[in-house]
């Protein structure tokens, strides 16, 4: 899987940071992109992927058991030792294809845990500590492939929700075409412009609280 940090090159790391301050130039919002690998361990997955394969094996077995008028080639003993080892594979297969293990996930749990991510980062990145309570986490998490925008008080106050909804469906659409530096730096200016648009007006004396860099963590 990507590593968060390889999602951007140094050249685009240093666009986006420039692109941040450019942005909070014109207003009293300060804005933190974040990326995490992913935003939870998910052990439910290999349980849910190793079960299902040890219960095909098993079924299997039993269909031609009582179906069939075949032999099998081994006794109970080796029929159980054949079902923990297709657990183990299913759990396997989960661990090093994320692709495998995004299956045995229901979207509401990844969507759930992404949440609670953005969440943590909003608190740990101090988003909430700004003087006019305007500070804006854009947050996405690479194994669940989702983004989120949390708006401080200051500014949820005056935009709304499918306004947010606009802005991450740009990085969202400019990741499937590996575009993602261009997706952030749109992200960012609309953030900008939103904030411009709905009056969060920069004040006279009006400093960087936050730093313009782009956090990444593994999870």
């Amino acid at each position: 899987m990507l590593k968060p940090e390889n999602l951007f090159s140094e050249q685009d790391k240093k666009r986006i940071a420039d692109a941040v301050k450019d942005a909070e130039q014109r207003t009293s919002g300060e804005i933190v992109p974040f990326v995490v690998g992913r935003s939870d361990t998910y052990p439910e997955a290999w349980l849910r992927a190793g079960a299902l394969l040890a219960f095909l094996v098993l079924f299997f077995f039993a269909l031609v058991d009582m179906g069939t008028d075949l032999w099998l080639p081994f006794g109970y003993a080796e029929s159980g030792v054949l079902v923990i080892l297709a657990f183990g594979l299913g759990a396997a297969l989960t661990a090093f294809i994320p692709v495998v293990k995004r299956i045995f996930i229901p979207g509401g749990m990844l969507q759930q845990r992404v949440d609670e991510r953005a969440a943590l980062a909003f608190i740990d990145e101090e988003v909430f500590s700004t003087r006019e309570r305007t500070g804006i986490l854009i947050f996405i998490s690479l194994f669940e492939r989702r983004v989120r925008i949390l708006g401080d008080t200051g500014i949820n106050a005056q935009v709304k929700q499918e306004e947010w909804d606009a802005i991450v469906q740009i990085i969202v659409d400019a990741i499937r075409n590996g575009a993602a530096a261009e997706g952030m730096l749109e992200a960012i200016w609309k953030c900008g412009e939103l904030l411009e648009r709905h009056g969060v007006e920069i004040r006279p004396d009006d400093t960087d609280e936050l730093d313009n860099r782009v956090r990444f963590s593994d999870t």
